[in-house]
């Protein structure tokens, strides 16, 4: 009755008040109805994309502009879509954490099928995905677009003390507005701001919370008392030398200090020292601080490291120019998670996409991949509350710059474009496959199979 068991009616009906209250109550009775929400143990798809960020589900959205007819599934845990690329502006006080959040299911493409989830493995031999829940997925084409993992424990002393006494990062939707919080406490002692030696997200962003903090402090009047230190694993100030070359200038106008090859390696709250490790001399260096912004460690995610999908870095395997895998042609990835040799932003991702799509596309209609990726990624970096600097360049790490301005310049406009033009992209139009990039968007149906 009512979706109550035979045996739970007899078990109510000894005790009349809560018989009563059930069958008058419909949430009560929803609590004690058996029926359960079905859930099928197998999925069949054209497509199965693994990840609903900014790559999965621009691929997923061109897919169908392209082919409006294909059986796309998503799988994708997560409930809410993050604005990543915002949180150096939630960590400096311009966006509010709010601003950098919605929820997924507004993006997810209605024709498609998402199924709420996380991968446990990969049977490529099978074209077939496991899901934690017990399901899994048979595909025709894979497109793996699952992020970077970010590991907090990969620091001794850092998961413990995240978001507490100075210590912060910008790399975590929950602990971003703590580095706000603490650069308006900090009034003087040492600020370290430190970068990894593994492959991050954004690789200008460990520095782009540093220039804005110490232009906050040089407002406030309390620069001279703040002794600012940039340290990072790798052997120089940014990837790209062009660029590179103007942020050391800036960094001496703005006396940072810098020390390069010194990767975090322990944080000791108690003491607020941070441990580092020295990578030419394999010697552990600590350095006291008022304040710490930490990026923490990065990877490709477990589920993929340990597959058969996977190099030996553990990045998805694929050709860097068609963004199809070496061994299993029926996989294509693109973003974070891939093996590919540039920089991890969502301007990659933007370049990414058509290309993947296209290449994709042909090999449905059994035609040899045309499309060429040439490594194109960008990384605005504020140096200032007002001036931005605007790097862009490609796998020969040489600019490749989309204004008529040299880019290498920090420029009003280019931070009025990351804080009011950039946003509006994302959300409207690379979540939406309306977006393609800012460099030779191609045009998928103009492709024809050769007879």
């Amino acid at each position: 009755y009512g979706g109550i068991s035979m045996s739970r009616l007899c078990f109510l009906r000894k005790r009349p008040n809560l018989y009563a209250s059930v069958l008058l109550n419909p949430f009560l009775k929803r609590t004690f109805s058996t029926s359960q929400i079905t859930r099928a143990k197998q999925h069949e798809a054209d497509i199965a994309v693994v990840g609903g960020g900014a790559g999965g589900l621009s691929v997923a959205t061109q897919l169908l502009e392209a082919e409006k007819d294909l059986k796309i599934v998503i799988i994708e845990p997560s409930s809410q879509h993050y604005y990543q690329p915002g949180w150096t502006f939630v960590g400096s006080g311009i966006f509010t954490k709010d601003q950098t959040v919605r929820p997924e299911a507004s993006f997810i493409p209605p024709s498609t099928t998402w199924i709420k989830d996380k991968v446990t493995e990969f049977v490529p031999e099978e074209n077939k995905i496991s899901l934690s829940l017990g399901d899994y997925v048979r595909y025709k084409y894979l497109v793996v677009a699952a992020g970077i993992q970010i590991n907090w424990d990969g620091v001794k002393g850092l998961k413990e003390s995240i978001g507490k006494n100075g210590v912060c990062s910008n790399y975590g939707f929950d602990y971003c507005e703590s580095t706000w919080e603490f650069i308006k406490e900090t009034k003087s002692g040492s600020a370290l701001f430190t970068q990894p030696v593994t492959p991050i997200k954004c690789g200008g962003a460990p520095q782009k919370i540093m220039y804005l903090a110490d232009d906050y402090w040089t407002k406030q009047g309390v620069r001279k008392n703040i002794d600012i230190r940039f340290l990072t694993g790798t052997p120089s100030q940014f990837a790209a030398p062009d660029y590179a070359k103007e942020l050391v200038k800036i960094c001496d106008e703005k006396n940072i200090n810098r020390n390069y090859k010194h990767n975090l390696i322990q944080i000791k709250p108690d003491q607020k020292i941070a441990v580092f490790k020295n990578l030419d001399t394999n010697e552990d260096v600590s350095f006291e601080y008022s304040f710490i912004h930490v990026v923490p460690p990065m990877s490709s995610p477990d589920f993929i490291k340990n597959s058969p999908i996977a190099n030996q870095a553990g990045w998805v395997d694929v050709n860097k120019e068609t963004l199809q895998h070496v061994k299993y042609s029926n996989i294509f990835s693109l973003g974070d998670c891939s093996s590919l040799p540039t920089s991890k932003t969502a301007a990659a991702v933007s370049s990414q996409a058509p290309i993947l799509t296209a290449n994709l596309l042909r090999d449905m209609k059994q035609l040899q991949p045309k499309y060429k990726y040439d490594g194109y990624t960008s990384c605005p970096i504020p140096t200032s509350y007002d001036k931005l600097m605007f790097c862009e360049f490609d796998y020969t790490l040489a600019r490749k710059e989309s204004t008529p301005f040299d880019q290498r310049k920090p420029r009003k406009i280019f931070f009025w474009m990351k804080q009011y033009l950039v946003p509006v992209i994302y959300w409207k139009g690379l979540l939406k496959g309306i977006w393609k990039g800012v460099r030779r968007p191609i045009e998928f149906k103009a492709e024809k199979p050769s007879s």
